[in-house]
């Protein structure tokens, strides 16, 4: 895909935001999919445009592709919440996911978009931790923080929380299930708004997406994927 941009800074043009979220939104095009078809078209219009043909030689003869409405409701969502658009392929995407097959073609972000540009080290573990849990992980945290990592967690109860809280103010990103507008559990409200603030929170779920199961394992190779490291608690 062509450089869209050239500074972080400036986004990439709103008619490419609006092609690649709707061949990412359309029936069975997951990220995989997806990076087939820009290598394969060129474009997200050209494979917008290709689109249906494909799905007629697999079979289906239904095939619609995400009407423009729902991406103009999801990108109204977005400038509600104060969201900006990370896009593969453009200076804003972190280098470190750009390898995987599977890497989101697409991120909404709340917060310091440097932050996806600094080394980082995943801090996970369980949401029932004990005492002596929760301390060794702002113990870690915070020493992370010292030595200039970013701390990368996924907003659960109990490890992430600790981690992300001890590591607000050397930096910390947070990788959401849901959608980035959507804060789960409820109890972390207030710890979300803090990383939004003073760090990042982002998703690759359209916005107001509520998290389901099947969203944590997808989460989690964000998480993975942005880290040098992972570290469990």
């Amino acid at each position: 895909m062509a450089n869209l941009s050239q500074t972080p800074l400036i986004p990439p043009p709103e008619d490419v935001i609006f092609d690649c979220l709707r061949l990412l939104r359309s029936r069975r095009v997951g990220p995989t999919t997806w990076h087939r078809l820009m290598a394969d078209h060129g474009s997200a219009a050209e494979s917008l445009r290709a689109l249906p043909d494909i799905a007629r030689e697999a079979g289906v003869t239904d095939y619609r592709i995400c009407p423009p409405e729902v991406i103009e409701a999801e990108l109204r969502a977005a400038r509600a919440a104060g969201a900006k658009p990370v896009l593969w392929g453009t200076p804003a995407y972190p280098a470190t996911l750009t390898d995987s097959d599977d890497a989101p073609p697409f991120l909404w972000a709340l917060g310091d978009l440097s932050l996806l540009h600094r080394p980082m080290i995943a801090l996970v573990g369980g949401r029932d931790a004990s005492s002596l849990g929760l301390r060794m992980a702002r113990k870690l945290a915070h020493e992370l923080s010292q030595e200039k990592y970013v701390v990368i967690s996924g907003l659960a109860r109990g490890v992430d929380a600790a981690g992300h809280a001890a590591a607000l103010e050397g930096g910390t990103v947070a990788v959401q299930a849901g959608g980035v507008d959507t804060i789960y559990p409820a109890e972390n409200t207030d710890l979300a708004h803090a990383i939004a603030d003073r760090g990042l929170r982002i998703s690759e779920g359209a916005m107001g997406l509520q998290p389901r199961a099947r969203h944590f394992p997808a989460r989690n190779r964000i998480i993975s994927g942005l880290s040098r490291a992972v570290v469990v608690v």
